[in-house]
């Protein structure tokens, strides 16, 4: 059980029809990470999702219709700043990642107070690996060594979304935030805005239910269109703040 009393802690979960799943993604969050009040994000659901969170006591946000994970998790960020968190983690309603190992994600925090990101990787880990169809894993793994070399460090899961962030990358993220291939964008936002990730090993799982937005037919598709989004990311004339410094709104990038 996780105690962290020097900060305030917030665990979004966003979720679209994960009506098997979620108060089991809930009851873990409360069992093993009791310091973190819990927002679910129904993304729109048309199935029990939203009748179910509210039911199990958690704060609740309903989106008006759907608008994809990084419609959600940005309107977590959104909640996290606007309500003083000093620290929000990503845990998909899904069942893929695991609240148990989010004391992993804190504890690297805590060691290095310079780091603003800590993202759990899947591929780290010597006695679990994580199930996907080689066509995803090797795309993973092409966005892993661009990214890499674009940073210059070891980005080993560029597309996990089970990530810490501190207030700097909240304030960060809640004023812009990548829609379309969000988590491998992010990576790209972090290293443009000078701020620093770390990965810690962590146990990941096949969703419990649901269907994945990312068949295995669409994987390819998938591969290029993120790889197309990096390099107009690369490309994007942006504004380098000072490191710590928040990230500019929208409208004073020209966007």
């Amino acid at each position: 059980m996780l105690h962290y009393p020097h900060n305030r802690c917030l665990a979004v979960v966003p979720a679209y029809n994960e009506q098997d799943s979620i108060l089991g993604v809930i009851q873990t969050l409360r069992e093993h990470a009791s310091d973190f009040e819990i927002l679910v994000i129904d993304d729109g659901s048309t199935d029990d999702t939203l009748r179910l969170a509210e039911a199990a006591g958690t704060h609740v946000l309903r989106l008006p219709y759907n608008l994809g994970i990084g419609g959600a998790v940005q309107a977590g960020f959104t909640f996290a700043l606007e309500h003083g968190y000093d620290r929000m983690v990503q845990v998909d309603g899904d069942g893929q990642h695991d609240p148990r190992e989010i004391h992993r994600l804190m504890n690297a925090m805590g060691s290095d107070p310079s780091l603003d990101v800590v993202c759990g990787s899947r591929f780290l880990t010597e006695d679990h690996r994580y199930p996907a169809p080689m066509s995803r894993r090797t795309g993973i793994h092409i966005f892993a060594f661009i990214l890499s070399r674009i940073m210059r460090q070891r980005v080993s899961d560029p597309t996990s979304g089970f990530r810490l962030y501190n207030d700097r990358a909240i304030a960060l993220f809640a004023r812009d935030y990548p829609h379309d291939y969000p988590e491998v964008e992010a990576v790209l936002m972090v290293h443009h805005h000078r701020l620093k990730m770390s990965e810690v090993p962590v146990r990941m799982y096949q969703r419990h239910s649901g269907v994945s937005s990312i068949s295995s037919g669409k994987s390819v598709y998938y591969m290029v269109k993120v790889l197309l989004a990096l390099m107009v990311g690369l490309a994007r004339v942006r504004p380098v703040p000072e490191p710590g410094e928040p990230a500019p709104v929208a409208a004073e990038q020209g966007i």
